[in-house]
């Protein structure tokens, strides 16, 4: 069973998250968990805790659960889950991933440009866990990806054929080219040429636990650059 976790605020692209899942089960069965997380009241009173914790959908998020709910119902193989999750922190995110037996987190470009620290928080403890992430790209969903370029991080003690020998134990992808890691953002035109010489529809990456900072600014990467999905793989795994 290939299990999927969705951290979402019910925006439009979380039905792309979703279709990706669908996608990425094929014939086998899965669970689609949609996880919405909140800070946890501040409240001595017992009542006044429940109370605020009694978050109401708005009308666009309603029906952004109800489309997605219309997909899984539509799809023999596939069940979907609400997950309501108040607080977070590295052990409770790693129970829920061990819980739900998650196979792979995706992160849609809405989630990410959330402003609230929770969320926030909660994508820097995802990219410690072991669990694959797929960042989704700019790009409207696609059922034909399979051409990846591997990004080679210089640090890394990972082969090429490791990485896609992962893909072929647990993805349908095929790695077509590979490049190395670049942190100047301002020139991807080496990585741009690769993309569309080969005709590139995924990234894929390996990433290693770091620790965990809050900045003011938020730093630009290669996924949002590029506007292409990228699949991180933590280096353990591979």
């Amino acid at each position: 069973m290939k299990n999927f976790l969705i951290p979402t605020t019910l925006k439009d692209d979380t039905i792309s998250a979703v279709k990706w899942a669908i996608n990425q089960a094929k014939k086998s069965d899965c669970e689609i968990v949609l996880m919405m997380i909140a800070e946890t009241p501040d409240s001595f009173s017992s009542s006044n805790f429940l109370r605020e914790m009694r978050t109401g959908l708005t009308k666009s998020q309603e029906e952004v659960l109800a489309t997605c709910r219309y997909m899984i119902d539509h799809t023999q193989n596939c069940k979907i889950k609400i997950h309501n999750q108040y607080g977070i922190s590295s052990p409770v995110f790693r129970g829920i991933i061990e819980h739900f037996s998650v196979k792979l987190i995706i992160l849609s470009n809405s989630y990410k440009q959330e402003t609230k620290r929770i969320h926030h928080y909660l994508i820097q403890l995802a990219g410690n866990q072991k669990c694959p992430i797929l960042h989704l790209g700019n790009e409207q969903f696609r059922e034909d990806f399979n051409k990846a370029l591997y990004i080679e991080n210089s640090n890394a003690n990972m082969h090429v054929k490791d990485v896609q020998q992962f893909l072929n134990d647990n993805f349908s992808y095929e790695i077509v080219s590979q490049a190395s890691k670049t942190e100047d953002l301002e020139n991807m035109t080496p990585l741009s040429e690769a993309i569309s010489k080969y005709e590139i529809d995924l990234l894929v990456e390996t990433r290693k636990g770091e620790k965990i900072k809050f900045k003011k600014t938020k730093k630009q990467n290669i996924n949002e650059k590029l506007g292409l999905p990228i699949l991180s793989l933590y280096e353990e795994l591979v």
